[in-house]
């Protein structure tokens, strides 16, 4: 009883904690887990590769969720490797929970709904025969995100941006996911050496910039994503007390340029349709920062279940 799966980081259009309302795009990097159930066992013993004494508390969470829903509560365990860098503002935990729960249904040899569709804004296409959709598996992450503490909000944004790919607009109170579009752009990101972690942000100064917020919501709700991540990065680096000087050096140089998450990586967009754009600019002066500076693009085809090696 073994499955494994994948599911991308991503990217900050719009942070919940001000209002509940978030927005977030997939990235391409991914962090994949592996999970063997035995039904011999009744608990879940995670590992991640890139930090052998971080906590595992959410993997786990996530694999008895899963059993307990659609198994019979087998234990097992439970591995992640990831190309998403741990507390960066990238959804390394959102990912980490979505693949651990479609590699538990992999396991389970239970059916989950097909890809969301890179070309358009359906999240997911309708198949009666599927045993789990793409939405209830998201939510079951977050759920086990909730209940470990790893975040304030639940994190429905980063959790659909992670599963189905593309800009995911959502109501985080309610997890409801209120669209989903389709993007194609160059992506550049900073991140400095320091870590931030989610549960710890200064939520009473973010909601404090609720007007910015409300703001930002428009600018996604109208389709104009770029301008909605600027407007973004800006209120809450203030709030979250980040530098905005790297967003400011993007502004010129990139289609729209964001705070991810609550820190610390910057994230910068450059749309194909935009000819006034320079990521390679841009990169040169965010390598004389201290930290790592990488090129990716965006992804719309979500997290998906991987064959066993």
């Amino acid at each position: 009883m073994q499955g494994r799966a994948a599911a991308l980081g991503a990217g900050t259009v719009l942070n919940a904690l001000a209002t509940g309302t978030g927005a977030a795009f997939g990235l391409d990097v991914e962090t994949r887990a592996t999970v063997t159930l035995d039904p011999d066992r009744d608990t879940v013993e995670g590992a991640i590769a890139e930090d052998p004494d971080g906590d595992t508390a959410l993997i786990e969470r996530c694999v008895a969720l899963a059993t307990d829903r659609w198994g019979a509560g087998e234990g097992g365990t439970v591995r992640t490797d990831s190309d998403v860098p741990l507390a960066a503002g990238l959804k390394s935990s959102s990912a980490a929970a979505n693949a651990a729960v479609l590699a538990t249904c992999a396991a389970l040899g239970v059916t989950v709904g097909a890809a969301a569709d890179p070309e358009t804004a359906d999240p997911e296409p309708a198949d009666p025969a599927v045993d789990v959709t793409r939405i209830e598996a998201c939510r079951l992450g977050v759920r086990a995100a909730r209940e470990t503490g790893v975040t304030v909000t639940g994190a429905f944004d980063d959790a659909t941006a992670s599963m189905l790919g593309g800009v995911c607009l959502t109501d985080n109170d309610a997890d409801a996911l209120r669209s989903r579009d389709p993007v194609d752009w160059d992506v550049l990101v900073w991140t400095p050496p320091e870590r931030a972690y989610s549960a710890d942000a200064d939520s009473e100064r973010c909601e404090a910039v609720a007007p910015m917020a409300d703001l930002v919501d428009d600018l996604a709700g109208d389709g104009r994503y770029a301008e909605a991540m600027t407007v973004n990065g800006l209120a809450f680096s203030a709030a979250l007390g980040f530098d905005a000087e790297p967003a400011v050096e993007a502004m010129s140089r990139a289609s729209g340029v964001s705070l991810s998450g609550t820190g610390p990586s910057v994230v910068a967009v450059a749309d194909a349709a935009d000819p006034d754009t320079d990521l390679g600019a841009l990169a040169e002066l965010w390598a004389d920062r201290p930290g790592a500076v990488r090129r990716t693009t965006t992804r719309n085809d979500g997290a998906s279940i991987r064959e066993h090696p």
